[in-house]
């Protein structure tokens, strides 16, 4: 069971790594490449995902302690958001290059600014968490287990056997005195099949995956140079340019030619195999908001149905229609699950129980070459 709560104050030595990219492509046309969702107000909360994000970690590591690594094309919007995050702390990278590539990086200038020893935690850009004294708790105990040598993720209590999430299969107490909730972790399984995911929920066992790690820099980095040495050597030789006027030429050089691989299957899963992943239960509210559907839900819990102008809403037969609007009239009548998104240039009409197909939609106007509609 988690320990008790403690308050929230600064760790010392942690530094937060947020990779920011991605286009939420199933909640389009509301996320677009040029301005994805971690760059959006999705809670109706006055705070953007990443702020949000940002609001909660920035506690924990104190002033200073927060990289953020985006898109060269979203660098100056998440500068403008974030200005509590200094300008040498946002790292862009060239082109997506997927998670580990990412955080990799950030581990890489983690280690070359402050050494090997320096424990990072990386936390996705656009997830929604509440209960944060819950919340950094767990992130102390994986702080404790990284220090103790394991890169340490945080496991979600799973609600319900969803097929939406990946699972993390806890074993062992993992023995470590600041981290007495931490479990080595037995493996890790990709989205499984509702049967396996009422299996993997009915022992107790498991979590879900939220794609939270954290480890000592120069740990990470050892593991990856262990599993993939072109990787290690590249995010570490651009790490070395970083702060010097070589930067550009040593991204040129490098970024194109490094592996894409997420962080999941470069470091977690073969080291896990190893006995070197733990995992500490997080029993806070999380929601990656995936799709309308979630969203929808994720409103209606706050006792909201529409982003935008609810007043410009009509709901006839349609109680739990979710509705986005840019201040256009909108009237949903006897739609049950109806997901409207009305955009000054595309209009979205769908229902929950087919929002994870909306990233069809997506693939089809690319292919009829529709990239401004992206």
């Amino acid at each position: 069971m988690p320990g008790p709560l403690i308050p929230v104050a600064p760790i010392e030595g942690f530094h937060a790594v947020v990779p920011a990219g991605g286009a939420g492509t199933r909640l389009w046309p509301l996320s677009r490449a040029g301005r994805p969702k971690f760059l959006l107000d999705l809670t109706g909360s006055g705070r953007t995902l990443l702020q949000a994000t940002i609001d909660r970690l920035l506690p924990l590591t104190g002033p200073g302690g927060v990289l953020v690594v985006t898109g060269a094309t979203h660098a100056e919007a998440v500068r403008a958001q974030l200005p509590e995050v200094g300008a040498d702390d946002v790292l862009p990278e060239p082109s997506p290059r997927d998670s580990m590539a990412a955080i990799g990086l950030a581990a890489a200038v983690l280690e070359h600014r402050h050494g090997g020893d320096a424990v990072l935690g990386s936390f996705a850009a656009d997830h929604v968490i509440t209960g944060h004294d819950e919340f950094a708790r767990a992130v102390r105990e994986g702080v404790a287990a990284a220090r103790a040598g394991y890169v340490a993720t945080i496991g979600i209590e799973a609600t319900e056997p969803s097929t939406a999430f990946g699972y993390v299969h806890a074993g062992a107490s993992l023995g470590v005195a600041d981290a007495p909730s931490a479990r080595h972790v037995v493996g890790f399984t990709e989205k499984p099949d509702a049967a396996t995911a009422a299996q993997y929920l009915a022992t107790g066992e498991y979590r879900w995956n939220a794609g939270m790690f954290l480890s000592q820099a120069g740990v990470l980095l050892d593991h990856l140079a262990d599993q993939i040495p072109p990787l290690a050597a590249g995010v570490r030789r651009i790490a070395a340019a970083w702060d010097t006027p070589a930067r550009d030429d040593e991204l040129a050089a490098s970024w194109p030619g490094l592996t894409k691989i997420a962080i999941d299957h470069a470091i977690a899963e073969p080291v896990a195999a190893a006995g070197g992943v733990a995992v500490v239960p997080g029993g806070f509210g999380w929601d990656d908001i995936g799709d309308f559907a979630s969203l929808a839900t994720l409103l209606a819990s706050s006792g909201t149905r529409t982003l935008g102008h609810d007043e410009e809403v009509l709901r006839i037969g349609a109680d739990d229609a979710l509705v986005v609007t840019s201040g256009r009239t909108v009237s949903v009548v006897g739609l049950a699950g109806a997901v409207v998104v009305d955009t000054p240039d595309a209009v979205l009409v769908t229902t929950r129980a087919h929002a994870q197909s909306v990233k069809a939609a997506v693939d089809s106007w690319r292919a009829a070459g529709r990239e401004d509609l992206l």
